[in-house]
């Protein structure tokens, strides 16, 4: 007896019951029908010249810059972090773990005022940067790295823990029996094999850094040139000019649908 693709899959075939089909239309509206007003209030006839125009250019370099470098920063501390959760045992590792999370759920803005009491000119360690080494992160470009990775380093740590649960351990096994050290285990072997989660929590964490707000508005300011990215513009232009900020949105939508297009076939393929 044959069966279909869908039955291997454990899928059910046939028609949807409407209990489930019509909130499900809700559902659906609810979520694309502000994202169609953006396109239908787009000023399309004037869009070429306003992508032009110095500040949304230089908000647009500044936020592709500071995403950039707060994914790297995400991916040199974010990568260790979750190979220590996925693979030591230590007391407290799901309260490290939970740590780790907590600013998926906390409010930006309050990620901001943390990072200030921290690293700010009077924070517990700003102080102690500022008058040894004469680092001032707050209001700075530097600080908008900051609080773009503080926010989005979560989203590579899970990414690449659940690639690391995922992974045979015993290709590290049968590495360490031929003499290979951990280290180079890790490099050789482990490494490559979790590569595609790393590369994916890396594109869900640039996203995440590129499209920040409420903690890089607390801790760096928006001050153009410096400190104000495309979301922070998209703040500014909607208070005097909208047509701007209809603008500025778009090219972040523009971003988003790239990213998650991308990430597709991750999401959708079966094991």
């Amino acid at each position: 007896m044959t069966t279909s693709p869908a039955t291997e899959r454990g899928g059910v075939t046939g028609r949807a019951p409407w209990p489930l089909v019509v909130p499900a239309l809700l559902g659906l509206a609810f979520l694309v029908l502000p994202l169609a007003g953006l396109l239908v209030r787009a000023p399309w006839s004037t869009l070429p010249r306003r992508l032009a125009e110095p500040q949304v250019l230089e908000a647009l370099r500044l936020s592709l810059v500071t995403a950039s470098l707060a994914t790297a920063v995400c991916l040199l501390l974010g990568v260790p972090l979750a190979w220590l959760l996925a693979r030591a045992s230590f007391p407290g590792r799901r309260l490290v773990r939970a740590l780790v999370t907590v600013p998926l759920v906390l409010p930006p803005v309050v990620g901001g005022v943390a990072l200030l009491l921290v690293l700010g000119r009077r924070g517990l360690l700003g102080q102690w940067l500022e008058g040894t080494f004469g680092i001032t992160l707050p209001f700075t470009t530097a600080g908008v790295v900051v609080a773009e990775a503080f926010v989005a380093m979560p989203f590579l740590v899970i990414s690449v823990e659940g690639a690391l649960r995922a992974a045979d351990p015993r290709y590290e096994e049968a590495a360490a029996t031929l003499g290979a050290s951990r280290w180079t285990a890790f490099r050789r072997v482990t490494l490559p094999l979790v590569m595609p989660g790393v590369i994916a929590g890396a594109v869900l964490c640039w996203a995440r850094a590129l499209g920040e707000f409420g903690a890089t508005i607390t801790f760096a300011g928006n001050f153009p040139g410096t400190t104000q990215t495309m979301p922070l513009a998209v703040y500014l232009a909607l208070e005097t000019e909208p047509e701007a900020a209809i603008v500025l949105s778009l090219v972040l939508l523009a971003v988003s649908v790239v990213i998650l297009a991308s990430l597709r076939d991750r999401w959708t393929s079966s094991p």
